[in-house]
């Protein structure tokens, strides 16, 4: 019986918690979370039978025999490196997160322990995986999203952007997936986790695109290399309790779960 703990108690840290509580409870629980809003942990806990501890991040880690991040990108990359020190295997969502310490990678495979990262809200990122047996010359991302979906995000402040003025379809960014993260925290994971699957944050570019009129967050995904040219058009539908993330985002985490178990 693997035992996991959840950092982060909101939309897809729930999500998880209940997936596993009905549907993978003969071969795992959930033994801890930990979140910054006590309340919310709290909340969850008591949803799942057996109810989890509530614990600050080094206990849960220490319970744990899987540890899932789910709190957003300014954790991520401490829950992974307090996870490899302690020789658990975990599983990120915040993929950005990771872009800031690329050693980590090296330091889990010389522990003997997995950084597990999901597809997301995005098709064809095992082809990419594929296609980077050979060269690849090119992968562009392209994003789609609804006006509130990119609400507070640092790049649009910082430049003076007024989102909710949009009237029309208009191109908000353009540049590397490194970047894309920095400028973009909250909203575009799934860069990051285009350049961790092909040729890395700095070759792999990116458009953000919104409008009134979307109702969707789109992906699309071009890779040109030896192997040929790919193409991908994933249309997500947002989660209903936070727009900001795709309800593929959350399915994509349950099936890297059920692979890991």
């Amino acid at each position: 019986m693997k035992k996991i703990g959840i950092i982060g108690c909101g939309v897809i840290g729930a999500g998880i918690a209940e997936f596993i509580s009905k549907r993978l409870k003969n071969k795992c629980r959930v033994v801890a979370l930990c979140d910054i809003d006590l309340n919310k942990a709290r909340r969850l806990s008591r949803k799942i039978r057996p109810s989890p501890s509530i614990a600050g991040l080094d206990t849960l880690i220490k319970k744990s025999d899987l540890v899932i991040e789910a709190a957003g990108g300014k954790i991520a990359g401490i829950v992974a490196e307090k996870a490899i020190f302690n020789k658990k295997d975990c599983l990120i969502m915040s993929t950005g997160g990771l872009l800031k310490n690329p050693g980590l990678f090296k330091k889990a495979k010389a522990k003997g322990v997995s950084i597990h990262i999901p597809s997301g809200a995005i098709c064809g990122i095992d082809g990419l995986v594929s296609a980077s047996a050979g060269k690849i010359k090119k992968v562009r991302l392209t994003t789609r999203k609804p006006v509130r979906g990119l609400i507070g995000a640092p790049y649009l402040k910082s430049r003076g952007i007024d989102i909710k003025k949009i009237k029309k379809e208009t191109v908000i960014y353009k540049g590397t997936a490194r970047d894309a993260v920095r400028h973009f925290p909250k909203n575009i994971n799934v860069a990051a986790t285009v350049s961790f699957s092909g040729i890395g944050p700095d070759r792999t570019h990116v458009r953000i695109i919104t409008s009134p009129k979307y109702k969707r967050n789109t992906h699309e995904l071009e890779v040109e290399g030896d192997f040929g040219r790919l193409f991908t058009r994933t249309e997500n539908l947002p989660s209903r309790q936070n727009p900001k993330t795709s309800q593929l985002a959350i399915f994509s985490a349950l099936a890297k779960l059920k692979e890991v178990v």
